[in-house]
């Protein structure tokens, strides 16, 4: 039996977003690395089971970031230790499963989601035996949410919101991810553990108010490394903030590449591709 990549048989796609319609021996995938075959199914596949897991990761993914931005001021307990390299174990095999199914391991070694998941897996590994603290770092995980192009496609079919308003949640998670780890570090290297919760808040204020240019002047670095800070956290916030404000103001649009042109950019009820003119099918579930 024969199958294609259009039809969702994922053994011939990989992760660094190319595709390949050439048929694939369902047979010869399943009997020659079915461990892999497997693999690929869960994180490229189309069935219900497919779908579950992708929406799994992706809870994961949420209550794993919520957890480490609420744990940033407290000192860590041996339970959390414990809690720390369970979820460095389900990382890392997670990152391990896509590299694995990956047609280009090394470019896709080099995506900038693929490389804040390494960071975090060295944050919760070497935490412990370091003697600066890199807790700041595993915020970082929240890059993943945004950037997993199956779950993305996932989240276009069954959501409408989604689709019609990809760019601005995208462009927010960024921002969001951004604050919380600035805001983690300046915790970190600037107040210390002793500040508690008040002093991670204190951060957040101090981190929201810089990147806006608001500077109400209660708050202010003294030292030249927290200007510096300052500077950094002010071109690169603005920068997200004024992205972010762009999405919001233009037109919604949905991502469907054309086949005719390439044009990834099109209205949510569009039918044709106003580039070339070609016949367009945007995925829907047909209820929303």
């Amino acid at each position: 039996m024969q199958v294609r990549v259009a039809r969702g048989a994922p053994a011939a796609m990989g992760l660094n977003g190319g595709s390949d319609s050439r048929p694939i021996p369902r047979a010869a995938c399943e009997s020659s690395k079915p461990v892999k075959y497997a693999i690929t199914t869960l994180y490229t596949g189309r069935s219900r089971k497919a779908v579950r897991f992708r929406y799994g990761l992706m809870v994961f993914d949420l209550l794993t970031v919520v957890y480490f931005i609420l744990a940033t001021p407290f000192p860590v307990s041996p339970a959390q230790s414990l809690l720390h390299m369970l979820l460095a174990l389900i990382i890392a095999l997670d990152l391990a499963c896509r590299v694995l199914i990956a047609q280009d391991r090394v470019r896709y070694m080099l995506r900038i989601y693929v490389l804040a998941d390494i960071v975090v897996l060295g944050a919760l590994l070497l935490n412990p035996i370091t003697a600066v603290n890199l807790a700041f770092l595993r915020i970082l995980r929240g890059l993943r949410l945004g950037h997993s192009e199956y779950l993305l496609a996932d989240l276009r079919r069954d959501w409408r919101f989604f689709r019609e308003h990809e760019d601005a949640l995208g462009a927010a998670l960024n921002l969001v991810v951004f604050v919380f780890v600035t805001a983690a570090g300046v915790f970190t290297f600037f107040v210390g553990l002793q500040g508690g919760v008040p002093g991670y808040i204190d951060a957040i204020y101090f981190t929201v108010t810089t990147f806006t240019t608001t500077g109400y002047g209660d708050i202010t670095p003294t030292t030249v490394t927290g200007k510096l800070v300052s500077v950094g956290i002010m071109i690169i916030g603005v920068s997200l903030f004024l992205n972010l404000a762009r999405v919001i103001f233009l037109p919604s649009k949905v991502h469907h590449v054309c086949g005719g042109c390439g044009l990834s950019r099109h209205e949510p009820d569009a039918v044709h591709c106003k580039h070339c003119g070609a016949g367009i099918t945007i995925e829907t579930r047909g209820f929303s």
